[in-house]
Parts: structure tokens; sequence; C-alpha cells
């Protein structure tokens, strides 16, 4: 993606491309797991995050992993908003080590438990995309 505003683009379109791109098939399941309940928020998460945050120019698809990935790390209640993030991480480039490297830098500063906990919704997206191989 070339992470800029392409005139002419919705907030809208632009964040269902972005969100194609960086999560694939698990980001386009929670828009939809939203459908019967808030459609609205659904296009919220398109229009915000992806459609003007991850969309913006500065920071490169592998960088906003990494500090999505570390964010959601030290928050140690997001788990499957993580698992979602870690395996956007491999979509737009991260390796494995890579992000086990981001999710051991939060023990420092979000503790261990929190780190634990990232580590294992790690191990459990990478177990997926083996058996998906």
């Amino acid at each position: 993606m070339t992470q800029n505003h392409h005139s002419g683009e919705s907030r809208l379109e632009r964040g269902r491309r972005a969100l194609a791109e960086i999560d694939g098939h698990a980001g386009e399941a929670v828009v939809a797991s939203l459908a019967d309940i808030a459609p609205d928020f659904a296009t919220y998460l398109l229009e915000f995050p992806f459609g003007d945050i991850y969309s913006r120019p500065g920071l490169d698809l592998r960088a906003r992993e990494i500090a999505t990935i570390a964010a959601l790390t030290a928050m140690g209640n997001a788990a499957p908003q993580l698992k979602v993030h870690i395996a956007a991480g491999l979509n737009v480039g991260l390796s494995r080590e890579e992000i086990v490297e981001t999710i051991m830098q939060m023990a420092v500063y979000a503790g261990f438990p929190a780190a634990l906990n990232g580590l294992f919704a790690a191990k459990a997206v990478f177990a997926e995309r083996d058996a998906a191989d």
C-alpha cells in the first residue's frame, strides 16, 4: 500500500482497502461479526483506524504493526485483537522473530504477565499459520 490518501477515494473505501491488505480474512471476519449488533461501529472501524491512521504517510505498515503489537501486548487484556495484529504483522512482512522480540520488550514496560500472554498469543497464531500451510 502506498499509504497516501488517494484522491476521490472515501475514508470507507480507503479503510476497506487497507484492512484487506493488512488483516486479510481476519479483518473481514471482525467487520462481518459486527453486522448484526453494531454495523455503524464496523464502519467507524474501517474509516478511522484503517482509512485515516493506517493510511497516513510517515510510518510503513511494518512499523505500524510493531507499534500495535507492542501496545496490545502492554494492555494485557486484548488477546483477540493481539492475535489479529500478530497475523497482520506476518502479512506485512514481519518475521516471527521480530514479533517475539517486540512482545518480549514489553516485559520491561508492562510486566512479565503481559509479555507471557502476548507470547502465548503469538504461539497460537504461529501454530495456526503452520497448520494452514
